[in-house]
């Protein structure tokens, strides 16, 4: 199925079609190979930094490519529907970018955004503790001040790109207790101390790299705390709102490959002399698919609309998560049911759909936190 898109300008055009040639030229032919080996594609990240698409949404004076944020999540769209990592990737490390580009002095930005935007440098972001979960505001990694460096102590859970990161946007407790007491760093991932545990034996993402980071009395110059001492949570919240539209737009794109695939398979399988695609039961499944995937679009690119607008958008954003990541998870569910048998077995991809659909629901915040951000909207209203 084409997916009918509205582009502000001919460059973003030209963007998301340049992102479309990539995808099917360096992402789909690999993708069952680097999953069943579970090797993260470096390289294919490398690329997309060359070729303009890691800094797409920040401003070009800091190194971007200045572009409206509708345009980045279709561009995470199209990397979706081939290869859901390398689109999972790409919003992580736009997430770890986020806290230098907003709130970085210009010795920091331009010491690193150059290498970060363009793809040199892959970022990883460090905020979740294996204790704190949802409560990232409990957070019990310490940075104390001492002369001209802090010295971390603590551990963060689930870190994509635990390992093979060149930096991590960390968050850490410089003061009390509470978001008040939390400043966020941008450390070097060489730096001593600096622990990655054994990677997590995952459900789906084979080929993205998760696991502990162990902060084993690291010291991390002043000059990379990033903002003020005491901001940290504001950053992070605020990451995160940009950050659920990332994953969004990764759902939808991920739900569309799932179509796809499942119309392409019910208009060539025949059941009693009769393609199954033309059984209601079948028809009517795919047409509620392709219906939901269009609703979960329009609704994120709505508020990725907002927020190219300068408006508030922390709700939709919540509500386009949420949306779309459930409904990634019931149409990747559905396309199993279309296959039937056949789409139990890795020989087709929907079932690595099915897999890698989960953790769209639990990543930037589950989706009873995004239930909750917007339920305590409506109660202040």
């Amino acid at each position: 199925m084409t997916v009918q898109r509205v582009l502000p300008t001919d460059e973003a055009k030209a963007i998301v079609e340049l992102t479309a040639e990539i995808a099917d030229g360096e992402l789909a032919p690999k993708v069952d190979e680097y999953e069943a080996r579970s090797e993260f594609p470096r390289e294919v990240l490398r690329v997309l930094g060359r070729s303009g698409l890691l800094g797409l949404p920040y401003p070009e004076e800091l190194g971007g490519s200045g572009q409206p944020y509708e345009v980045y999540l279709q561009v995470l769209e199209e990397l979706a529907a081939r290869w859901v990592v390398v689109a999972e990737a790409v919003s992580v490390h736009t997430l770890s970018c986020f806290a230098l580009a907003t709130r970085g002095d210009e010795a920091q930005q331009r010491k690193w955004l150059p290498d970060m935007l363009g793809g040199e440098l892959l970022g990883g972001y460090c905020l979740t503790e294996p204790a704190g979960g949802s409560d990232a505001a409990a957070m019990t990694t310490s940075a104390v001040a001492d002369g001209d460096t802090y010295r971390v102590n603590g551990t963060k859970a689930f870190i994509t790109h635990a390992g093979v990161a060149d930096f991590y946007t960390l968050f850490a407790r410089t003061g009390g207790p509470g978001p008040s007491g939390i400043s966020s760093f941008h450390v070097n991932a060489a730096t001593p101390g600096i622990v990655p545990q054994r990677l997590e034996n995952k459900m789906g993402l084979n080929s993205s790299p998760t696991a502990q980071i162990v902060f084993d009395d690291v010291r991390v110059e002043s000059d990379r705390r990033v903002g003020d001492e005491g901001i940290g949570f504001r950053i992070a919240m605020a990451a995160l709102d940009a950050g659920r539209l990332g994953i969004a737009a990764c759902a939808v794109g991920l739900a569309q490959a799932a179509l796809d695939y499942a119309v392409g398979y019910a208009k060539e399988r025949e059941q009693f002399g009769t393609r199954i695609i033309d059984f209601q039961g079948v028809g009517f499944m795919l047409a509620d698919m392709a219906t939901q995937i269009s609703a979960a679009r329009a609704l994120t690119l709505h508020a990725a609309r907002l927020k190219d607008s300068g408006r508030p958008f922390s709700v939709e954003a919540a509500q386009a998560k949420l949306f779309a990541t459930d409904m990634c998870m019931k149409v990747t569910t559905d396309a199993v049911q279309v296959l039937g048998g056949y789409g139990y077995v890795s020989d087709h991809p929907v079932e690595r759909y099915f897999r890698e659909a989960k953790v769209l629901q639990i990543v930037e915040g589950t989706n009873q936190i995004q239930r909750l951000v917007i339920a305590r909207t409506l109660g202040r209203s």
